[in-house]
């Protein structure tokens, strides 16, 4: 399989996708794998002939503005080739030396030599480096001792440039001090006084380091002045983000290649790929590559409506994506057995490539450390002009306006004492801020507005919850809210909609949900709650068993069977119940942190108005499907772990951990983690509110929802130390109370309810990845 056939098995396409495929189109023409094996470890590992002709395919000019003679068009689109190239890799430095070169240059256009080797650049007749490193782990060039001073009437240029690209080059543009002067230096590898050694890399290809005592002419000064800094950086901070998309290139393919292994390698009579330990490592690797397309798309998004965003952008999606890629070549080595350790299978090539990608031009330990260091502090207030904006036309509103409006209605609106409560709170303690939210029409955030609801678009739906969560506001009994609603609004009729919407926004109906049974939990289909049909009613009988706060609902939407003839799946109905009706006993459950969240319903010939029938007759199933996706994307939502997260900072402030090394790099991890989630979230979020059905795929959100969730909580106790067993609380600095183990235990559920964690996997092992049965 080619991954650029499956497309959408890494979800929607991608902005300029036409780019990708035809870049693809080009690496099959002039350069298939085998030339990466022909040419590595040989000077200077790569072609002349074929750089033109990726030249003349617009490769080296696509962002540089069209009265320069090129494209004019944006990064991304010099992303989407990347892709293709990690997808199928390129001996030739095109981002070393087309990029780069491209990125700097128009800038200083207005020197003559500037433009005359812009014009070489674009052309492919030339072939640019930029020489700016000169000790380990720098990441911007603002510390250089590379120096240039007049002398006479020469230019003497001393010093020494690492990990410069290309060998072999034309030249390069070197980043020195005149002075105190910032000044870019056009050098040729011929001058005299350069001398030149070459590193290997993993991969096969070549950097080298420049040693420099030469007298060059004066003429050869391309800028000078604060902006060479700026540019060189900005320029550096953008590679980094093509970085990340020739990364996921890699992993795009390493994946492809790895599922089509698993799937035609046959042991014991069956695909190995049938396994369910393997199977369960391809979806943890599929949703890894998932989160590296959507960080990837939003980082470009950000910048591209926020370029002051790029440095604290690039670094993290370097950093994680980086990680990810390098974790993922790991992993299908092991999948591929010993012939993936061999040198004539391509995964090996991938691996090598990704480790000199990974540590090029800024390693992730520290990108890492440089995106905790640019990310407004955890405190951070957005700050816009003004008054915070008001009004319900959330779409045409600034990002910072809906912020400061949410912020503005939660202090105004939030009762105190309910703030960053570490427990699921009962209906009484927060109806009134229920129904202060249904009065301000903000009960339903991704609602269609003709239903009642704000209508938000993913990235206000995302600061919602954001302000919602770091103001500690509690999560509200809102089955009816994020599952029901957009059930009803899908399949229910006119009628059903007309009733029972209104009565949720007001709050009159409070819902929960019936799917689970004893001996019946993931598996639905052996569900036994039975509803036969006795003239215009159904006669319920049965249990359902963990059933979220029922004690405190009014209704309860539940899965029943109404036809034992036909496949299991195939006779199941979506029923909606009265609790107040005869026959109806709830018992509640008292879970693990001694509260009753949970509950047991019994059904003893209950009987249920037809019209309460949700859909066809038996096709619940499909129904539940539906529910199920709903279900899990808010499972999938963030809302938990930046909740979890905040408690961290909280304690965190109140322990001084954030003067810790080793805190300080977990707790960066931990950010990437939920940004990573935010990107993933996003993708699906935007689906529902274009009314689309959720793919299968949610499930592999949902799954890295929750297990981000646990992971943080486990952080919280970690750090706590002997606070990590208190059940008394511990008192934070800004006066709230903290019980450390408190989110922790309250994770655990979220890998289990909405379908075990095992059975998300399996289902995107067998509806997404196509993988064998057993």
């Amino acid at each position: 399989m080619n991954a650029l056939d499956s497309f959408s098995i890494f979800g929607p396409l991608p902005r300029h996708a036409e780019f990708m495929e035809a870049a693809a189109g080009t690496l099959a023409q002039v350069s298939p794998l085998g030339r990466l094996r022909e040419l590595r470890g040989a000077a200077p590992g790569w072609d002349g002939a074929t750089w033109k002709t990726l030249a003349e395919a617009g490769w080296t000019s696509v962002t540089v503005p069209e009265h320069l003679g090129g494209l004019g068009l944006d990064a991304e689109v010099l992303g989407a080739i990347a892709t293709a190239v990690g997808e199928s890799p390129l001996p030739e430095p095109y981002l070393g030396a087309g990029a780069l070169a491209a990125l700097v240059l128009p800038a200083f256009a207005d020197n003559a030599l500037a433009r005359e080797l812009l014009n070489d650049v674009v052309t492919g007749s030339a072939v640019l480096g930029l020489a700016w490193q000169e000790n380990p782990g720098e990441l911007i060039p603002t510390s250089v001792s590379t120096s240039a001073s007049i002398e006479g009437d020469r230019l003497r240029l001393v010093g020494t440039k690492r990990w410069v690209s290309p060998v072999g080059a034309t030249g390069w543009l070197v980043h020195a001090r005149r002075g105190e002067l910032p000044t870019l230096i056009w050098l040729r590898p011929d001058d005299a006084g350069v001398k030149i050694e070459t590193e290997l890399r993993a991969d096969g290809s070549l950097l080298c380091t420049l040693q420099l005592d030469v007298f060059l002419p004066a003429g050869r000064i391309v800028a000078q002045g604060e902006a060479v800094d700026r540019i060189c950086q900005q320029a550096l901070e953008t590679t980094r983000l093509l970085q990340s998309s020739e990364l996921y290139g890699i992993a795009r393919r390493v994946f492809c290649m790895t599922l089509d292994y698993l799937k035609t390698r046959v042991q014991f009579g069956k695909p190995i790929g049938a396994n369910q330990a393997l199977q369960h490592r391809m979806v943890d690797a599929y949703v890894g590559v998932m989160a590296c397309g959507a960080l990837l798309a939003d980082s470009y998004r950000e910048v591209a409506d926020d370029p002051a965003t790029l440095a604290r952008v690039a670094a993290l999606a370097k950093s994680r994506i980086a990680e990810r890629v390098i974790a993922l070549c790991r992993e299908a080595v092991q999948l591929h057995g010993a012939i993936g350790y061999t040198d004539e299978y391509d995964i090996g090539i991938y691996l090598k490539r990704a480790l000199h990608l990974a540590s090029w031009l800024g390693s992730p330990r520290t990108l890492q450390a440089r995106y905790l260091a640019l990310r407004p502090s955890h405190g951070h207030q957005a700050q816009t002009e003004g008054a915070a904006a008001s009004g319900d036309d959330y779409a045409a509103m600034t990002d910072d306006g809906f912020r400061l409006m949410v912020r503005a209605f939660l202090r105004s609106n939030y009762p105190q004492h309910l703030r960053h409560v570490p427990r699921r709170l009962r209906l009484h303690e927060v109806r009134d801020w229920y129904q202060t939210l249904s009065r301000s029409g903000w009960l339903a955030p991704a609602w269609p507005r003709e239903h009642g609801g704000m209508a938000l678009p993913p990235a206000k739906l995302l600061i919602f919850f954001e302000e919602m969560e770091g103001w500690g506001a509690a999560r509200l009994p809102d089955q009816g809210i994020i599952n029901l609603g957009p059930v009803l609004i899908q399949h229910g009729t006119s009628e059903q909609k007309a009733r029972y919407l209104p009565r949720i926004l007001s709050g009159e109906d409070i819902w929960c949900q019936g799917y689970s049974e004893p001996n019946a939990g993931s598996d639905l289909a052996s569900l036994r709650t039975e509803a036969v049909r006795d003239g215009d009613h159904f006669i319920v009988n049965g249990q359902k068993i963990w059933t979220t706060l029922a004690h405190d609902a009014t209704h309860i939407f539940a899965l029943v069977r109404t036809d034992k003839t036909v496949k299991p799946q195939a006779g199941i109905s979506f029923l909606l119940i009265d609790l107040k009706s005869p026959g109806v006993t709830i018992r509640p459950i008292t879970n693990i942190i001694d509260e009753q969240e949970f509950c047991e319903v019994f059904f003893e010939e209950v009987k249920v108005p037809v019209t309460n029938l949700v859909g066809e007759l038996n096709m619940g199933w499909t129904i539940a499907k539906d529910l199920l996706g709903y279900e899990r994307i808010f499972a999938g939502s963030p809302q938990q772990s930046r909740q979890a997260l905040h408690h961290l900072e909280q304690l965190a402030d109140s322990q001084s951990l954030f003067e810790l090394p080793e805190f300080s790099q977990s707790y960066a991890q931990l950010l990437g983690d939920v940004r990573e989630l935010e990107a993933l979230y996003g993708l699906f979020a935007d689906i529902v509110r274009r009314g689309g059905l959720l793919p299968p795929s949610v499930s592999g959100l949902k799954v890295l929802a929750t297990e981000t969730y646990v992971r943080i909580a486990r952080e919280i106790v970690r750090w706590a130390d002997e606070s990590g067993g208190t059940w008394t609380g511990v008192t934070m600095n800004d006066g709230t109370s903290l019980l450390p183990p408190a989110p922790f235990l309250q994770s655990l559920v979220t890998t289990i309810y909405g379908g075990s964690n095992e059975i998300q996997r399996n289902i995107v092992a067998k509806a997404v990845l196509g993988m064998p049965n057993r």
